[in-house]
């Protein structure tokens, strides 16, 4: 057991400040509202805070294509109208709008993920949290489902330089299609998710016997499940299968993605969790003692997706929280209770036990299908990708890399917290 996890936070101001529209769901200030519920916890004493670097175009393209990149980079609102046919061609609309800053706000949130899995790598810290990051609808050519580019994968990739075999986690309620899709031909990443699935509900896959393909076959595991499971069901099924799966498949790293919007009385979702259920998946995977990479994800009901993240935050520190907030920018949004915990949702339970039975036991038997620990010849670890801010010439080959970019983006307690240069001083509700 490790004396004290070192843990590294990942935050940049910037990113929540950008604006879906009027009518959208997704509100990056949830990712103010985030952080400085963490401030007044005083959790960033307990953490070393970076600001992560804006992902190049170049690192985005090790999963996504150079043109959709390209795109991205290139789109504003005022040129919307010379694209119509790239716009249905990259799915860029509705769901997905092109806004101010949208290329900025991805190398963001992707630079802080790819940051992430670099600082564990490099053995600098043994969890690393991005609540910005999560974005796991992206394809490797389109986004979808609010998401533009897939940060989660970019990190996996990142983490496959270090570990043979890296398992991805998604208690989000939207099947993490994205990643699975990505990974889906491979053995050397297996794909969890728990969501709910049926009803014609976003993205529409995720079934149980979705498993993947050729060397990737049982290595992606779907849990599909129906509306209002609450607190006891879903951690009674997380817990016996993710024990399972990392006694057999014995990760070298765990990504965990912490989609908010499976917590009760959430705006786009339809399960019963209330917080500490949502956090005692966190804290299950945390005891496994594996470098852990830690993302956000959904969450439409901001000052619930503030609360969960400062509590899981929490958690990973070993930090019980008191429940009465304390003051802080944004505390009216936590009115009229002012408290940390929300309760359980009251939406009916329509996973019976035999159904959550029968997907456990339908699980477990795919499992059982996958060598134990396969084998995987590693050979030279490759460079982390290069990042034009530092001069190759002068390092040596031999050390690793990351220690002097990454210490360039360390924060000093107060450059951005408080007072009158706050970048979120004065935001407008998003």
């Amino acid at each position: 057991m490790r004396s004290k996890d070192k843990i590294a936070y990942f935050y940049d101001g910037d990113v929540g400040s950008v604006y879906f529209g009027p009518n959208h769901p997704m509100k990056p200030h949830r990712l103010c509202m985030t952080h400085h519920l963490v401030l007044s916890y005083d959790l960033h004493q307990k953490m070393e805070i970076y600001r992560p670097h804006k992902a190049y175009p170049v690192e985005l393209a090790q999963f996504h294509s150079a043109d959709y990149v390209e795109f991205l980079h290139r789109i504003t609102p005022d040129t919307l109208h010379l694209y119509a046919n790239d716009l249905a061609r990259y799915n860029l609309g509705e769901d997905c709008p092109v806004f101010d800053n949208l290329f900025e706000f991805c190398q963001i949130y992707a630079g802080g993920t790819i940051d992430a899995a670099r600082r564990l790598n490099n053995q600098l810290c043994d969890i690393a949290i991005n609540w910005a990051g999560g974005l796991h609808h992206a394809k490797k050519c389109e986004a979808s489902g609010f998401c533009y580019i897939n940060d989660l994968v970019l990190g996996i990739l990142e983490l496959l330089k270090h570990h043979a075999r890296v398992l991805y986690i998604d208690i989000d309620v939207h099947h993490g299609d994205g990643v699975e899709e990505a990974f889906y031909f491979t053995d050397r990443v297996m794909t969890v998710s728990f969501h709910k699935f049926g009803d014609l509900f976003f993205p529409g896959t995720g079934d149980v016997k979705e498993i993947g393909e050729r060397d990737g076959k049982f290595y992606a595991i779907n849990v599909p499940l129906k509306d209002g499971i609450d607190d006891s069901s879903f951690t009674r099924l997380f817990k016996a299968i993710i024990s399972k799966i990392i006694e057999m498949y014995q990760p070298g790293a765990i990504v965990l993605q912490c989609g908010a919007d499976s917590l009760a009385g959430d705006r786009l979702g339809c399960f019963n969790l209330s917080i500490d259920g949502h956090a005692e998946c966190v804290r299950f995977v945390k005891k496994f003692n594996l470098p852990l990479l830690v993302t956000g994800g959904g969450g439409y009901t901001k000052e619930n997706v503030a609360r969960c993240w400062t509590v899981e935050t929490g958690v990973l520190l070993d930090t019980e929280l008191p429940n009465d907030i304390p003051d802080n920018d944004y505390i009216k949004y936590f009115a009229p209770d002012f408290s940390l915990r929300i309760p359980h949702g009251h939406i009916e339970n329509l996973n019976s036990k035999n159904y959550l039975t029968a997907i456990k036991v339908q699980v477990l038997e795919n499992l059982r299908n996958i060598q134990h620990a396969p084998g995987v010849q590693m050979q030279e670890v490759p460079p982390d990708f290069y990042i034009p801010d530092f001069d190759e010439d002068t390092q040596n080959p031999d050390e690793r890399v990351s220690q002097h970019a990454q210490d360039k983006h360390i924060q000093r307690d107060d450059e951005y917290y408080d007072g009158d240069n706050d970048n979120d001083h004065n935001m407008e509700d998003a």
